[in-house]
């Protein structure tokens, strides 16, 4: 994927159509962000720089704007083409609850809830007292041994990584997390801006799991990796029960695609060029 947009990127340079260019208008769109679905309803998707350096995504000759009317703005041309990928991949029908970066994008240019990013660390490192591979079970001795082994390696990374201390626990309250680990996330956290905190905290509520998501932002694991890891109880049971044949794929694909576009938006979402210019060369 990040290929992909790195060639598009500089094929298509600082005006990007995805069928053809189309030129700059002063309509506007908003559409709807409910589950169901509509009808397509424009033949091209294109990028535009506009007042500020900022990029607009244009369908057709309308502009986007957010459920809450802001004029749809990102803060560079990387997520711009992402996000117009997603426009440019809806077929006939529109599937809004797929589109999770331009979910995103809406969510940090409206910010519904108000937060400002001390709250949004806030609930993030919340994760962190109810962390997924920090809750330990005491039986069957299979699962127990399968949460070992699969759980403390990530446990000791991201302990070593950071140089805290996290722990794990099979007592119903979970372990009891140092003030001074919170305090080293809680400085790390906030080294992020505002719209990368926004995908960071996505990606930590769909896994349920501050270890994990940091685990995937810093590329020691992969989303494939994550998602499983998050999975791991289930993963066992279904192993020994079986499971209901189309759904558990499905679960597991929808988590995968939505922490894939979380992790993506925060990298891409990065101030850091550099950052960028690594990913799409990967």
């Amino acid at each position: 994927m990040f290929r992909n947009l790195f060639r598009l990127q500089t094929q298509l340079g600082s005006c990007l159509s995805l069928s053809k260019i189309c030129p700059r208008s002063q309509h506007v769109l908003k559409y709807s962000t409910a589950t169901t679905e509509r009808k397509r309803f424009y033949q091209d998707v294109s990028i535009s720089q506009g007042e500020g350096g900022l990029f607009e995504i244009n369908l057709d000759r309308r502009k986007l704007k957010t459920p809450g009317g802001k004029l749809f703005t990102v803060p560079n041309e990387a997520l711009a083409i992402a996000v117009a990928t997603e426009w440019d991949a809806q077929r006939d029908t529109l599937k809004f609850y797929t589109m999770h970066l331009t979910t995103l994008c809406n969510t940090a240019l409206d910010n519904p809830t108000q937060r400002d990013k001390t709250q949004m660390i806030n609930a993030s490192l919340k994760f962190l007292e109810t962390d997924t591979v920090c809750y330990r079970v005491d039986e069957p001795h299979g699962l127990v041994e399968l949460q070992k082994n699969e759980w403390d390696p990530v446990l000791h990374w991201i302990e070593n990584r950071y140089n805290v201390t996290i722990g794990s626990s099979s007592n119903i309250l979970g372990p009891e997390i140092p003030e001074a680990t919170k305090d080293t996330f809680r400085q790390h956290l906030n080294s992020y801006n505002f719209w990368s905190l926004t995908g960071l905290e996505y990606v930590i509520t769909q896994l349920k799991s501050v270890v994990l998501s940091m685990g995937i932002i810093d590329r020691h694991l992969s989303v494939e990796q994550a998602v499983l890891l998050s999975r791991l109880e289930e993963e066992y049971q279904i192993q020994h029960w079986g499971n209901v044949e189309w759904a558990h794929d499905y679960d597991m694909y929808e988590l995968r695609a939505r922490a894939a576009a979380g992790t993506l938006f925060v990298h891409l979402s990065s101030e850091s060029t550099t950052v960028k210019c690594k990913l799409m060369q990967d």
